[in-house]
């Protein structure tokens, strides 16, 4: 595959608003692959962030993880007695403040994590096919510092909203 530089055809022939539509169709090819690897998961593709969060992140209570997926607590509490009922995660009394509840994932919810996240991997390796490895290493890089530069930026922006309007 040729390389594209800032001087290649490829570079040359963008045009302003050209960017906007290659992400939109890159983030929908990716939607529609994330949705099918985590079906069967509670709550979905939101569920699957959740139980995440709370595996990789630890968040030290609800309302951290609230702020950290940017999901409004209402709806956070619904995602949340989803995964409960499915005995992946469950409440616990934060030892810090026992008015608060810390979210832990259940042994079974480790597992499901494992197991989906397999899935995950296998259709993001899917989606990135089309690159050769230190593409899609490349670009995974700097996809990773351009998002958390736009979140510094803009750090109550909602991602849910741009897939909910995709």
């Amino acid at each position: 595959m040729a390389e594209i530089t800032l001087n290649s055809p490829a570079a040359k022939a963008a045009v302003p608003g050209d960017l906007g539509w290659h992400l939109a169709t890159v983030l929908r090819g990716y939607q529609t692959r994330f949705e099918t690897a985590v079906a069967g998961i509670p709550a979905g593709i939101r569920g699957f962030q959740v139980l995440s969060a709370v595996v990789h992140r630890d968040p030290p209570n609800q309302q951290a993880l609230a702020a950290h997926l940017v999901i409004d607590r209402t709806v956070l509490t619904y995602l949340l007695d989803a995964l409960v009922e499915a005995g992946v995660v469950e409440r616990v009394p934060d030892p810090a403040d026992r008015r608060a509840r810390k979210i832990v994932a259940t042994e079974a919810g480790r597992r499901t994590l494992t197991e989906y996240e397999a899935r995950v991997a296998s259709a993001e390796a899917d989606l990135l096919s089309g690159l050769e490895g230190y593409q899609a290493e490349t670009l995974g890089g700097l996809i990773g510092h351009w998002a958390n530069a736009v979140h510094r930026a803009q750090p109550g922006a909602n991602p849910c909203e741009a897939m909910d309007n995709l």
